[in-house]
């Protein structure tokens, strides 16, 4: 297939073009420089986001088009001007994502759109499926609503749209889990906050092998929980990765002190939701880390 990627460069973006090229895909990576950027065999760079760019006229006859694209939202602490990229980065891609569709005469049969399970708001004690119709209400949901909102519009072009609302990502030297795992290395791991806050997670390997199964199941449209089916509590996810790690679990990282040195950002650590893959797993995706315990025992082999 010849597949275009917005994000292509990001953690997941790396690991996905990687895999797309074992399988002999024709790739094209959105860029805004470049410049430097080396072409290979089925691998090819594309400019887009200046003036004057048109991406369009390298990319007719592609037949999936996956964006990925976004400023990272754990990267920094959440000021109102960071909330303000963090947002339109998101929308301004997917807007171009819809206005490269629209220019091509051969439309793409599939759009893969990043998300989140931000989308369902925070909860102790709910549990979200795909089903879930409600939205929550804070920044994250706000967020991720207008970026599926904007995306959902490539449907007018009777392309099939898939949003993957992506949990925490685990990976050993990007994402949430080098910031995580830090304090246990430092033998001052423990829990954070009240530990009953729940983590919804999934390996790399398998937020990768998700996006190929959604691209391969023309069924599968709309949103897709990207999780492990066992979420767990951040108790239990720091007494595993102590385990993990060889490290011991017993220095508590108090909730008040983490709103006062990440501000609003705090409550990707502080609050969280229970979020099961309810669409992956009835279409028959076997996931190959289910288990947080192999998950990190293979990330920290």
């Amino acid at each position: 297939m010849r597949i275009a990627i917005a994000g292509g460069t990001g953690f997941v973006g790396n690991a996905l073009v990687k895999k797309l090229l074992e399988k002999k895909h024709e790739i094209f990576i959105l860029t805004r420089n470049i410049s430097h950027k080396q072409h290979s065999k089925n691998l090819n760079y594309v400019q887009w986001l200046n003036d004057d760019d048109s991406p369009e006229d390298v990319l007719e006859s592609i037949d999936v088009f996956i964006n990925l694209a976004g400023e990272s939202i754990n990267s920094g602490r959440w000021t109102e001007d960071r909330k303000k990229r963090i947002l339109n980065s998101r929308i301004t891609a997917t807007k171009e994502v819809r206005r490269i569709i629209s220019r091509l005469e051969e439309k793409p049969y599939t759009l893969i759109n990043a998300s989140a399970v931000g989308y369902y708001g925070t909860s102790q004690v709910e549990t979200f499926t795909e089903s879930s119709r409600k939205s929550g209400t804070d920044f994250l949901a706000e967020t991720v609503r207008r970026w599926e909102e904007e995306a959902a519009k490539a449907e007018e072009f009777e392309v099939r749209t898939v949003f993957c609302r992506f949990g925490i990502i685990l990976e050993k030297n990007d994402g949430a889990l080098p910031r995580m795992a830090l304090p246990f290395k430092l033998f001052a791991g423990g829990t954070v906050g009240t530990g009953s806050q729940w983590v919804s997670w999934i390996h790399l390997d398998d937020a990768v092998s998700g996006i190929l199964f959604c691209i391969e199941h023309e069924q599968l449209q709309g949103p897709v929980n990207f999780t492990s089916p066992y979420p767990v509590t951040m108790k239990e996810f720091g007494q595993i990765l102590g385990e993990v790690l060889n490290r011991p679990h017993w220095m508590p990282a108090p909730g008040f002190a983490l709103k006062i040195a990440l501000g609003e950002m705090s409550t990707l650590v502080l609050e969280g939701q229970k979020v099961l893959p309810e669409k992956l797993q009835s279409f028959g995706y076997e996931f190959l880390y289910p288990e947080l315990k192999a998950a990190l025992s293979d990330i920290y082999k």
